[in-house]
């Protein structure tokens, strides 16, 4: 028996209503028998998501570019590494840096920096080969005690020269290896600096040639009247380019120069000014140690040079105890040194300028280099 009719109307019901409900009932249908995707029933029968207020939106563009010319402040720093040290030749080590005055090309600079972080050592022994006997004997045992003022961050390379200049097997951390080759390291005295009688060329000749019993003098070495036959300042040089590739903001770079100071400027290619030039525009320290008979005789004058003009220092060994002290104190001057920064005023078309150092504290003495070329320089893009 058929129950009472359901209406679809009810009281407060319109007939909207009863539309909507015969819709949904046949798009249900169809979704069953597959007339109509299921992602249509779906979107369908979510719940509706409440209208979002409209937002402005902004229209998309490149951004936005200056319409003025752009400029780039270069700022240029000056490094000057410095050793102080007091009357009896021992580190200072507690400067402040208004106890510092750095002036350029006689013009006051101010200092923006001072630090004392010590560097690892980039050096170059140079070792003078053509030594009298006496001197060999002192300098040839003390050779190997040099690495024992050696970090385990420095790098050595061992040179020799005379006349020419003998490049070793290059740049080494390694001690046991700069040991091994430093004991190896011979220092051949047989071979004279200095013309012996009879000849230009050590020896009488007949037609250009060695007279029969004469002396032969060895391959290379030649003196003219008693004029030293060594290259100094080509060796220098030389030593100079083998530190070329190291950078100076992160290493000390220091050539350790082991001579009689004796120098034939006839047998050299490059000049005291020239070798002087490429030591300062690399930054290169360069510390002497001289041979007994150079102090007793005063023919030194090249290492001062040297040493004085790029900053580094200079000792005279008379015995093979006092050498092998040297070594050690040079390897620590170098690596502690103070370093100031400044950016420098005044003129400023020339390639090269004088630098002077003073402390404002009495008795000490100030090492630094007496000038610098552009190469020397940090330079820094804002």
């Amino acid at each position: 028996m058929l129950g009472p009719e359901r209406s679809y109307f009810s009281p407060g019901r319109s007939g909207l209503y009863t539309m909507n409900c015969l819709r949904k009932t046949v798009f249900l249908a169809a979704c069953l028998l597959g007339l109509l995707p299921p992602a249509l029933f779906a979107q369908d029968s979510a719940p509706a998501k409440p209208a979002q207020p409209a937002t402005e939106q902004e229209p998309t563009s490149p951004k936005q570019q200056p319409t003025g010319p752009i400029i780039h402040a270069v700022t240029t720093t000056v490094v000057v590494p410095v050793t102080v040290k007091d009357h009896d030749g021992n580190l200072v080590p507690d400067l402040r840096k208004d106890e510092f005055r750095v002036f350029e090309d006689n013009v006051e600079q101010e200092i923006t920096r001072l630090s004392v972080d010590p560097y690892p050592l980039s050096l170059v022994i140079l070792i003078d080969n053509d030594l009298r006997s006496k001197d060999e004997r002192q300098v040839e045992p003390s050779l190997v005690s040099i690495v024992g003022g050696l970090s385990t961050y420095d790098e050595a390379f061992i040179c020799r020269f005379d006349q020419f200049f003998h490049e070793g097997t290059g740049f080494t951390k390694n001690q046991d290896t700069l040991i091994t080759e430093l004991k190896r390291t011979d220092l051949d005295s047989s071979r004279p600096s200095y013309a012996a009688p009879g000849g230009p060329f050590n020896g009488p000749t007949v037609n250009n040639a060695p007279a029969p019993g004469a002396p032969s003098q060895p391959a290379g070495l030649q003196a003219i009247k008693g004029q030293t036959t060594k290259a100094l300042d080509d060796a220098v040089y030389a030593a100079a380019m083998l530190l070329k590739d190291r950078d100076s903001s992160k290493r000390r770079k220091v050539i350790l120069l082991i001579s009689d100071g004796q120098n034939g400027a006839k047998f050299n290619s490059h000049s005291y000014d020239e070798t002087r030039s490429e030591l300062l525009r690399q930054g290169i320290f360069v510390y002497c140690v001289a041979t007994g008979s150079s102090y007793f005789e005063r023919k030194f004058n090249r290492l001062v040079n040297y040493s004085h003009d790029t900053g580094g220092d200079i000792y005279y060994g008379a015995s093979q105890q006092a050498f092998s002290e040297f070594y050690s104190r040079i390897a620590e001057e170098a690596r502690n040194q103070y370093t100031l920064y400044y950016s420098p005023k005044g003129e400023r078309k020339l390639d090269y300028h004088s630098i002077e150092v003073r402390v404002r504290r009495e008795g000490l003495t100030i090492l630094a280099r007496q000038g610098y070329y552009g190469g020397t320089l940090i330079n820094s893009s804002k």
